[in-house]
């Protein structure tokens, strides 16, 4: 038969309500959010940090995508050829001659530009066959041509590819037409 008590043991004179029990029954810290909110800042700093650093890495390869050189002149019915010195003027090296972007910007700046509206820069190809001016709105056509009567350059045509980089200026394209022959 069953008895109905059993004789008392060590595990007996353990309190009911005890403060803890096992390790997975800890009282949390107070400050845990605390800990929880700084190791999300600092995954936030190191993440964003590596986004900044592989960005900038990433874009400064000073490489712009040239447009295919035009066949025919682009632009509307031919206008006065005019000088204007406002236009911001971009020249792109589309040789692997540095020295032959450099006379091109030379020249812009002989013909009246100033130092801060000219900008030098290297293109993504290295074989641009003729140098050409591009324009961004068909009221920059007649700057444009002026442009291209000061340097002795033939093709001037219309294209957009560059309203971002020349802020709606001028782009001369330096071409292999620009080399000096070894």
């Amino acid at each position: 038969m069953p008895q109905p008590t059993f004789p008392r043991d060590r595990f007996d004179d353990v309190p009911h309500d005890p403060a803890r029990v096992g390790a997975h029954r800890a009282p949390r810290p107070k400050m845990r959010w605390l800990v929880v909110v700084l190791w999300w800042l600092l995954a936030v700093a190191v993440l964003t940090g590596a986004g900044i650093v592989a960005f900038l890495a990433l874009s400064n390869t000073n490489m712009i995508d040239l447009p295919a050189p035009p066949t025919s002149s682009q632009g509307p019915a031919e206008e006065e050829a005019v000088v204007d010195t406002d236009y911001v003027v971009l020249v792109l090296n589309g040789t692997g001659d540095a020295a032959a972007a450099e006379a091109v910007a030379a020249g812009v700046r002989e013909a009246g530009w100033g130092e801060d509206d000219v900008v030098e820069l290297d293109a993504d190809s290295d074989d641009f066959e003729a140098t050409t001016i591009f324009y961004v709105n068909d009221g920059d056509a007649a700057a444009a041509r002026g442009l291209a009567a000061e340097l002795g350059v033939e093709n001037v045509a219309q294209s957009g590819d560059f309203a971002e980089m020349s802020e709606n200026g001028l782009t001369v394209v330096v071409g292999l037409d620009r080399v000096d022959a070894p």
